[in-house]
């Protein structure tokens, strides 16, 4: 059970964590791509805002069907273009904020048997409700990394 803990605090922590780095950028900044294919800390944020419905669907389905199929998730492909660059950051924020409260709230109430329901995913050799979650928290890590090395770009200050 302390994977699954350790996997919910990690969640929990974003929390606090991708409003703070993000607005550390200055205003004018926070749009500014490092290159026309990279996005920018406003798209990286507003990102992990976007991708919230799509873990709770995939939740509700792993909990209410054996072994479900889990279409892949592509942004570049699934999203329309500069979807993210028009997002308002603000609102964004407050929507990560709190879906990952209800999302946390629902992960606490889950079994240990829940924790271990699959999925076929058609990108995973495996793929469980630990798993998803525990990517999910890499996943949040990864673009908030990618915000920080935005906000230490030193030929941008």
């Amino acid at each position: 059970m302390s994977k699954i803990k350790a996997v919910i605090s990690s969640l929990e922590n974003t929390v606090e964590i991708l409003p703070s780095i993000v607005r550390e950028i200055p205003e004018e900044f926070r749009k500014r791509r490092p290159s026309p294919e990279k996005w920018s800390a406003h798209e990286h944020a507003c990102h992990l805002a976007k991708v919230h419905p799509m873990f709770f669907e995939r939740l509700n389905l792993m909990l209410s069907q054996e072994n479900p199929i889990i279409k892949p998730y592509f942004p570049d492909v699934d999203d329309a273009p500069n979807v993210l660059i028009n997002t308002d950051l603000d609102v964004a924020l407050e929507r990560f904020a709190s879906d990952r409260k209800n999302l946390i709230e629902k992960l606490k109430q889950l079994s240990a048997e829940d924790w271990q329901r699959t999925a076929n995913h058609e990108e995973y050799a495996h793929y469980s409700v630990f798993i998803m979650f525990r990517h999910l928290s890499l996943h949040d890590y990864l673009h908030i990394y990618r915000i920080e090395e935005l906000l230490l770009k030193k030929d941008w200050n």
